[in-house]
């Protein structure tokens, strides 16, 4: 996958080197940042603490993002913190469309009960992802249980965590709408992740690429969802405040426990890319 002048994944390249990065080095690590909870100084330092574990993309952004001044400020400063690994911008609202990131999750909250959520958002956002030349991945966001920020925030009739086959069918109406990427969403600081059998229903039936976060903690859970079939891991909590020593270790513990492993089958039944 071609790169700028200093080594950096440039915009239009993202999607390719996503891809590139699946095939070379097997279930991915997404670290995401927080600009409401994470200053300029603390975005740097877990930028560093990524790409040290091994992590493939940053993620900006969250559910409660209403301050586009401070997004764009700690966006253009992430992007200055990173050796190589593109800023993709993960926008709850219009607010959390800016400059400076390589490419963004252009989503569309598909369980949302709020037409906003589902098509308006994005009406009102796109003028603003081509004007700031981000490259668009388009993705289907699927919130799976309740009681969480993006739940509520999104209006998100939740997916039951033991529905697998609803997030499966989800998933397929997204591909047949021409949709990349699924994200599946158990939330910010969650306190249980997606589990393994829902992302492998999802994976035999959706043959793009299969994003999953919220409340992953620990190497066994992300083994466990990568063992599914997952294509990247969010990890976000994890690593914001508390010691930064200790949450590079367990990012470090996460990425070694994922990297390689492709054992979920696709839904075209090659087991991966």
């Amino acid at each position: 996958m071609a790169a700028d002048t200093e080594g950096k994944i440039g915009k239009g390249q993202v999607e390719g080197y996503l891809q590139s990065e699946l095939r070379n080095r097997g279930t991915l690590l997404f670290v995401l940042i927080d600009s409401e909870v994470s200053d300029t100084d603390e975005s740097a330092r877990l930028v560093r603490a990524a790409e040290s574990a091994g992590a493939s993309a940053i993620l900006v952004g969250g559910s409660s993002a209403t301050d586009q001044m401070e997004l764009s400020v700690v966006t253009g400063e992430i992007k200055k913190s990173t050796q190589r690994i593109p800023v993709i911008l993960f926008p709850g609202n219009v607010t959390g469309v800016v400059p400076s990131a390589d490419a963004i999750l252009f989503s569309s909250l598909l369980n949302s009960e709020n037409p906003y959520f589902v098509t308006q958002a994005q009406a009102l956002g796109a003028p603003s992802v081509a004007k700031f030349g981000l490259e668009p991945l388009p993705t289907a966001y699927l919130v799976i249980g309740e009681g969480t920020t993006a739940w509520f925030v999104g209006g998100a009739r939740g997916i039951p965590h033991d529905k697998p086959k609803i997030a499966a069918a989800y998933s397929l109406a997204a591909q047949f709408l021409g949709m990349r990427f699924v994200y599946l969403e158990a939330g910010s600081g969650a306190k249980t992740s997606v589990s393994p059998e829902m992302v492998r229903t999802v994976r035999k039936a959706f043959g793009g690429f299969l994003i999953v976060g919220g409340g992953i903690r620990d190497a066994a859970t992300a083994a466990a969802l990568s063992d599914a079939g997952a294509d990247a891991l969010v990890v976000g909590t994890l690593v914001e405040g508390g010691d930064s020593a200790e949450g590079g270790r367990r990012l470090g513990e996460i990425a070694g426990a994922i990297g390689g492993s492709r054992n979920g089958s696709r839904s075209d039944g090659t087991g991966g890319p």
